[in-house]
């Protein structure tokens, strides 16, 4: 009989025992809980009080971006390039009434644009290349679309380098009272690199 108390004593003792045990541990972890709760809410506190600025993510292509330049390379819609400087605005209005008019001033603009390209006296019966090519400008000046008419199939090279002189020219003078201006130019290709336009031609030997 005394056997079976202790025994009931000692088992009684133990349930409370762990019956403490679990209300202190879950009270630790519900302090826990608590903590890492009210720091969560301390950070998104801060975090509305000084939000941090969005991070500009800029996109650079390769080759140009205008699909004006058919040659250079392709454009890709949807995105903007940051390696290409911003085209600056015309200088020069052109008071050109006909497409003609416009022709000579663009002619003009050129020569003043590339003094060192222009090949000075009459060209020789013998040239290296005759490319004749539709420039379209807009109202501001900027060339819009280059289509090519005639291109040397033996030299490549001369394409590029009529588009390189087109770009480096612009902008044109903006037509004023034109709006938008589509005209022709025939570019007469020495082999020293150097040219003339049909329009300011000085003529061959």
């Amino acid at each position: 009989m005394g056997y079976r108390v202790c025994l009931a004593r000692f088992c009684a003792r133990r349930c409370h025992a762990v019956k403490a045990y679990r209300a202190v541990r879950g009270l630790s972890l519900g302090l826990a809980h608590s903590g890492l709760r009210y720091q969560a809410l301390t950070c998104a506190s801060e975090n509305l009080a000084n939000p941090r600025q969005p991070t500009k993510r800029r996109s650079c292509l390769s080759g140009t971006a205008h699909a004006s330049f058919t040659t250079a390379g392709v454009g890709f819609p949807g995105h903007k390039s940051c390696c290409i400087p911003p085209v600056p605005s015309p200088t020069h209005v052109s008071a050109a009434q006909h497409t003609d008019e416009y022709r000579r001033d663009a002619a003009k603009h050129i020569y003043q644009r590339l003094p060192e390209r222009i090949y000075k006296g009459k060209l020789p019966p013998l040239l290296k290349a005759v490319v004749v090519v539709d420039i379209h400008i807009d109202t501001t000046g900027q060339v819009v679309v280059i289509d090519w008419v005639r291109v040397p199939k033996h030299s490549p090279d001369v394409t590029h380098d009529i588009e390189q002189a087109i770009r480096q020219s612009a902008p044109f003078p903006a037509p004023h009272y034109l709006k938008r201006v589509n005209f022709t130019e025939t570019w007469l290709w020495h082999r020293s690199g150097r040219f003339q336009l049909n329009t300011l031609t000085e003529g061959q030997q």
